[in-house]
């Protein structure tokens, strides 16, 4: 199978570090590479069979044409059920007409929808820490489906089939957030004009203005959103920590003096700046990831019997994680992963971090790698699997 592109892929020749450093939330940046590299992402008989052997209601799939959602009910039927509702059903002619004559198809959160794309946000999430949400965009025409805008995410955008035409605006407001005292202001004229060739990669920050416009060919990109951890993530994870606090818990002297009102305000300021300590963002992130869920996938058959992974170590198995925490000391292993913590011996640290990756490993490799017997491995294997963790393949 092709190999699934990594971020160092997608940010070469610029190293991860260095894209961390200097880029990441800075400034857009094109990424150039040969055409056809991301082709086994998404084959066209693989998107057709999405949409023919999916259920894929509006918004998560829709047409755009000038900026404005096409009327879901111009290619799409809400076919009843024997026992009650409605399910919506593709008609091919108006769809397909509707992309000749130049709207864009959206899909989103296609990575749950296709192995290799969610292969592709698995490994994205492990080296960003953030979760990864992946939509579709295609079209053929001369048109745009989206005005100038800024999103409220960060985005790397993968060119797999065509060209597309991007305008760069730049940004009116440092680090926009959705829900935000104000708006940024709307922007000038471009600050760059490019194509995005078959193969390419472009990173838009969050708050970066920018429109797309196809160039009368076929083109298909995906766009892989993710939000990095802000200060106002920070304090609403503090206000819930917060709770703890009986000072914090206490209704506020409302109708008090004034004088007990400013020692309510001194005492909530206190316990506040006791919190924000010099760890206080290491303990946030950590438990941020650690919180993270496993992505599903089901490894039947053997998941639902009793020995749970296949007989022969040859077998593959895959941990479902991707922002699974490790901690070491004092002879055991500690994993935070999918909001729960799992205490081993220490003996099990090699197998964990050659698992969390999330690249497939053979149950036999693992085996080596450790100083547990076959036996040991396979149970310490099938036990994550019934956490939810681990997969077959």
């Amino acid at each position: 199978m092709p190999e699934t592109p990594t971020l160092a892929d997608l940010v070469a020749p610029l190293g991860v570090s260095q894209f961390f450093q200097d880029v990441q939330g800075e400034t857009y940046r094109r990424f150039e590479g040969r055409a056809g590299r991301f082709a086994d992402l998404l084959p066209w008989p693989a998107l057709n069979a999405i949409l023919r052997q999916h259920r894929l209601e509006f918004p998560r799939l829709r047409l755009a044409l000038d900026g404005t959602p096409v009327p879901m009910e111009s290619y799409t039927d809400l076919v009843p059920t024997r026992r009650s509702g409605t399910v919506p059903r593709l008609r091919a002619a108006p769809f397909t007409e509707q992309l000749r004559g130049g709207a864009t198809m959206v899909l989103d959160a296609i990575q749950e929808l296709s192995d290799p794309i969610g292969d592709l946000a698995r490994g994205l999430e492990h080296d960003l820490r953030e979760s990864v949400q992946v939509n579709l965009y295609a079209g053929w025409g001369v048109t745009h489906g989206f005005d100038v805008h800024w999103d409220d995410h960060d985005a790397f955008i993968i060119q797999v089939a065509g060209r597309k035409r991007w305008r760069m605006h730049g940004p009116t407001r440092p680090a926009p957030l959705h829900r935000d005292v104000e708006q940024p202001d709307r922007p000038g004229e471009p600050i760059d004009d490019f194509i995005l060739e078959d193969g390419g990669v472009l990173y838009v920050p969050r708050g970066h203005w920018h429109d797309v416009t196809a160039v009368g060919e076929m083109s298909l990109h995906l766009t892989l959103g993710f939000s990095p951890a802000t200060g106002i993530d920070l304090v609403s994870w503090l206000a819930d920590k917060l709770r703890a606090s009986t000072v914090f818990r206490q209704d506020l002297p409302r109708f008090g003096t004034e004088e007990e009102r400013a020692a309510r305000a001194a005492a909530l300021r206190a316990e506040l700046e006791a919190t924000l300590t010099a760890g206080v963002l290491d303990r946030f992130l950590t438990e941020r990831d650690s919180s993270a869920p496993a992505h599903p996938r089901v490894g039947l058959p053997w998941a639902a019997t009793s020995g749970l992974l296949p007989d022969g170590d040859e077998t593959e198995v895959r941990f479902l994680v991707p922002r699974a925490v490790l901690e070491e000391g004092d002879g055991r292993v500690t994993l935070l992963a999918d909001g729960k913590r799992f205490v081993f011996a220490g003996a099990a640290a090699p197998l964990l971090k050659a698992l969390l990756d999330g690249t497939p490993q053979a149950v036999k490799r693992l085996a080596e790698l450790s100083e547990l017997d076959r036996g040991t491995v396979r149970t310490f294997l099938g036990e994550l699997t019934t956490q939810g963790l681990l997969s077959i393949g």
